[in-house]
């Protein structure tokens, strides 16, 4: 989908992993602009971050453990592949109504558990039922099939993540990440950015995120970007659709 003269490109950054450092929470929160921030399930400031996030006119995710296929640690409600059904969704609903103002999902790790259709079309029909959350696949492995079973179950508000800005805590690798991400929303019209509370990230974070506005693009909530995403899908569907009835006008002809 092509950007108006009167659009510009949108960036999301997403700041995952808070719940247990109330202070690198707070520092978070002061970084300027419209950020998300995902919060781990009952973690012991889960729910006064929520607040503060709130609070500031920012946004919330939860940021929903999952099991990895390096089996590390999830922490307190995390989802795995030997839970049956039930167990799994009562972990699941608890998760969703426990964390204040929610407005979407992302997944923490989650390599090896979203790469299963079983689990992922449980998780998928649960959030069916809590109208208006969105769905960021964190993107941990190439093989997960979350988002196109979220479409599948009409789970029409789902996105990618695009760019990992600090896997290397170095400041020169954040800052080179940071600018893929800028490059990305520039040549796609939209890119989601996770990164996580280090002192490194929040220093880079704050000297360049006042450098988007000269750049011409615009930080936003990822609800925000959903939306654009969602749309650039049902107008290049509709371009296809359009171009097959041209076609089968053409083949009658």
């Amino acid at each position: 989908m092509a950007l108006t003269a009167a659009e510009s490109p949108v960036i999301s950054v997403i700041i995952d992993d808070l719940g247990d450092n109330w202070r690198a929470a707070q520092r978070a929160v002061e970084l300027p602009g419209q950020l998300t921030y995902a919060i781990l399930p009952q973690t012991p400031y889960a729910v006064q971050i929520a607040h503060l996030v709130h609070n500031r006119g920012k946004e919330v995710m939860l940021h929903q453990p999952m099991q990895s296929i390096y089996d590390k640690a999830l922490g307190p409600g995390g989802l795995t592949l030997n839970m049956t059904q039930a167990e799994f969704l009562r972990i699941l609903r608890n998760n969703l109504t426990a964390l204040p103002h929610i407005s979407g999902v992302n997944n923490h790790m989650g390599s090896l558990l979203t790469r299963n259709p079983r689990q992922m079309k449980w998780f998928m029909d649960e959030l069916k039922d809590h109208q208006g959350l969105y769905l960021v696949d964190s993107r941990t492995t190439e093989e997960s099939v979350m988002p196109a079973l979220a479409r599948e179950a009409g789970l029409k508000s789902v996105v990618d993540r695009d760019i990992f800005l600090d896997t290397r805590r170095h400041p020169d690798a954040i800052r080179k990440q940071f600018i893929r991400g800028l490059q990305r929303a520039k040549s796609n019209g939209s890119a989601i950015l996770i990164a996580h509370p280090y002192p490194e990230t929040l220093r880079i974070l704050a000297d360049l995120l006042p450098t988007l506005q000269r750049e011409g693009v615009k930080l936003v909530p990822v609800s925000e970007t959903v939306r654009y995403q969602k749309k650039k899908r049902e107008q290049l569907w509709q371009a296809s659709l359009s171009h097959s009835q041209k076609g089968a006008k053409s083949l009658k002809q």
